[in-house]
């Protein structure tokens, strides 16, 4: 199998199993989804699912947000983890999109990356999600798969990206990335790998990492 076949044997893997994506957190405006973003590092899409209508209940805008002090954001998001960077993170960034965004949620990596506690990936998520602009958005699901693919030799998110978007079509970007996600929590996983359910792994995988399954399964 060629480079392009093996891409092409994803792409369409990938549509048959997920014609229809699920957008992982729950939202309703560009605004909301960078909040629950954020809040999602180093946490679970369900569990931030279950903290962000307690916290868009009390302010689901900039406005409303920075009536709250840091630390009542701070004791409603708590059990998504790392709350005393995020509170600061969530009421900081919506001063500053007061202030120079009149509200809005800006629509570039530059204005993004600018606000605080959002890196390139926050802002690759937004830019994908809320605007439908084209970004690869790289997560450990996609940089494990990818690298299981053989597609990157990627050691980090960063080279994994930018090999996501030289061999991926831009104009399908937006919805492989996605797909990529949930085809790695389902049939992919780090632990609990069945590699008889992985069949995209099973068809194109590196050998090396076939090897080492098939080693550790005996």
């Amino acid at each position: 199998m060629t480079k392009q076949e093996k891409v092409n044997f994803v792409i369409n893997t990938l549509y048959k199993l997920y014609p229809e994506i699920p957008i992982p957190l729950d939202h309703k405006d560009p605004y909301t989804l960078l909040i629950a973003v954020l809040m999602s590092a180093q946490s679970t899409d369900v569990r931030v699912n279950k903290i962000t209508p307690l916290l868009f209940e009390r302010a689901d805008n900039p406005y409303d947000m920075i009536k709250l002090s840091i630390e009542e954001i701070r004791e409603i998001i708590k059990p998504v983890g790392l709350s005393p960077m995020k509170s600061k993170g969530i009421h900081g960034l919506s001063h500053i999109l007061i202030d120079k965004h009149n509200g809005e949620v800006p629509k570039t990596y530059e204005d993004l990356e600018e606000l605080p506690a959002v890196g390139h990936k926050t802002a690759a998520v937004v830019l994908s999600q809320a605007f439908g602009i084209p970004a690869f958005p790289v997560d450990t699901h996609i940089h494990r798969l990818m690298y299981r693919w053989n597609l990157t030799n990627g050691k980090n998110v960063v080279q994994t990206e930018k090999d996501a978007k030289r061999i991926f079509p831009k104009e399908l970007w937006n919805d492989l990335h996605l797909q990529i996600i949930w085809y790695g929590r389902q049939y992919s996983p780090a632990r609990g790998w069945d590699l008889d359910k992985d069949i995209i792994t099973k068809t194109i995988g590196r050998k090396s990492v076939l090897d080492e399954y098939y080693k550790k399964k005996k």
